[in-house]
C-alpha cells in the first residue's frame, strides 16, 4: 500500500530508480520476448518506443499497459512526479510511435485523451492498476491517458 503523500526520498530518487529500472527491464525483455520484464506486480508491461524530441535518436521504455481492443493505453504518471516522463514529451513532438507486447511489435500512433476520454478511460486504468489514482493524488498536474492506436497502411 501507498502512503496518502508522496514520500520526500520518492521525489529525490524516484526519477533515478525509475530511469535503471526501465533500461534494465527493456534490456531484459527485448533479450526474452517479454517472458521476463513482461509483468511488474502482476500487470502486463509492453516497450513503447519514441523518437527522442532533441535527438531524434530512438528512446524506449518499459511501461504498465491496458489492452483496449487493437489499441493499447499508457499512464505517464511517473510515480505521481510534479512533471510528465519525457516519453510523454518525445510523443507529443512525434507521435509516431512503436509498441512492443511479447515478440510482437506495432507501429502505432499515440495520442493523449481528450477529456471526455480521459474521463471514461481514468476509472478503467486506475481499476486495472489503482497506484495510478494514487499517484495522481500526490500531484498538481493531471495524469493523462495515452492512447496508441494502429497505423493504417495509408499512414
Amino acid at each position: 500500500m501507498l502512503p496518502k503523500t508522496r514520500p520526500a526520498f520518492f521525489t529525490a530518487l524516484g526519477p533515478r530508480l525509475m530511469r535503471w529500472y526501465s533500461k534494465s527491464n527493456v534490456a531484459v525483455y527485448r533479450a526474452t520476448g517479454g517472458r521476463v520484464g513482461g509483468h511488474e506486480l502482476g500487470k502486463p508491461v509492453c516497450l513503447l518506443t519514441t523518437t527522442g524530441r532533441k535527438t531524434g535518436q530512438a528512446r524506449t521504455n518499459a511501461l504498465v499497459y491496458l489492452a483496449d481492443g487493437d489499441r493499447v493505453l499508457l499512464v505517464p504518471a511517473q510515480g505521481g512526479l510534479p512533471t510528465h516522463p519525457m516519453w510523454l514529451l518525445n510523443l507529443r513532438a512525434d507521435p509516431r510511435v512503436q509498441v512492443q507486447i511479447g515478440s510482437r511489435v506495432r507501429e502505432m500512433r499515440a495520442r493523449e485523451a481528450d477529456e471526455t476520454e480521459r474521463a471514461e478511460l481514468w476509472p478503467r486504468v486506475t481499476a486495472m492498476n489503482p497506484r495510478w489514482a494514487t499517484f495522481q493524488s500526490w500531484t498538481d498536474r493531471v495524469i493523462p491517458v495515452v492512447i496508441c492506436e494502429p497505423v493504417t497502411e495509408s499512414e
